[in-house]
């Protein structure tokens, strides 16, 4: 038998997915959106960039900006009782209306 492959986008079919209409395009304004420290942002993965990409767990949370590195935005979110801080790109990021 295959052993099966079990790398970081393994079981991500439907989560990654785009629909029919947005395939292909990438939003420069998404790209070049700015986020202060302590805004509130829900982690949304555009699956066409995969530079900054979080691991796809993490897709729909929401968590805090704590700074940022480089390009990238540190994120701290909450997953049980543990504090987390993600390195994500602002392509993934959505701000908190």
């Amino acid at each position: 038998m295959v052993k099966r492959s079990k790398g970081i986008r393994s079981k991500s079919r439907k989560i990654l997915r785009k629909k029919p209409r947005n395939r292909g395009i990438n939003s420069i304004t998404r790209a070049l959106q700015e986020f202060e420290k302590g805004d509130s942002v829900n982690i949304v993965i555009d699956s066409a960039v995969h530079k900054g990409m979080p691991h796809i767990r993490f897709q729909g949370y929401t968590g805090a900006i704590e700074g940022k590195q480089g390009g990238s935005y540190l994120v701290g979110i909450n997953v049980g009782k543990k504090h987390k801080t993600l390195i994500v790109r602002s392509e993934h990021l959505r701000r908190v209306q």
